[in-house]
């Protein structure tokens, strides 16, 4: 149903350290490139992160990023908070979406939501 979903940042080259550390981490890679955009996926650019040039308003939403385990939460969310991101919730368990549901919550360098799940349906 989604071809692909977009962030507008404030500042392209800074976003793009955070987003390579995260999709990383969860097997995708960057997919595109150009001054003004890049995009990432596994086989085809699904997450485009596009320069803007000034910063989202708050409460902008968020976007749910598929892990493929416990592990792979974990080192994505390490991951982004060593490239510049901020923590908005540790890893761990969300009985409340799910019995096997596990996620770990960051903001990027503009304060976007990322949410990094495993055990989603």
């Amino acid at each position: 149903m989604i071809v692909h979903i977009a962030f507008e940042v404030s500042d392209l080259a800074r976003s793009a350290r955070f987003y390579d550390a995260i999709f990383h981490a969860l097997g995708a890679r960057r997919m595109f490139e150009t001054d003004g955009a890049i995009a990432y996926g596994r086989d085809h650019e699904q997450v485009w992160i596009v320069a803007r040039g000034r910063t989202p308003g708050p409460g902008y939403g968020h976007m749910a990023l598929a892990a493929a385990g416990r592990a792979a939460v974990n080192g994505a969310h390490e991951a982004g908070l060593a490239n510049g991101g901020r923590d908005d919730g540790a890893p761990g368990p969300r009985p409340q979406y799910g019995t096997n549901y596990y996620a770990g919550y960051l903001l990027d360098p503009d304060g976007l939501r990322v949410e990094l799940a495993a055990g989603a349906h």
